[in-house]
């Protein structure tokens, strides 16, 4: 779906295995409940958050 190359959705993966969480994408807030819905749609668990 973000068309990440390999070594970029690898090291995404690890932030989450290892922190739990990882930032996968940032923009305007319709984009982003857009892509919470997609990931959803893929079986993974997203929130949006605002950045500080």
């Amino acid at each position: 779906y973000f068309k990440y190359d390999r070594a970029k959705a690898e090291l995404l993966m690890m932030d989450v295995h290892e922190r739990g969480k990882a930032v996968v994408s940032n923009g305007t807030r319709e984009e982003m409940e857009r892509d919470v819905t997609a990931l959803h749609s893929y079986g993974l668990w997203a929130t949006l958050q605002k950045d500080d």
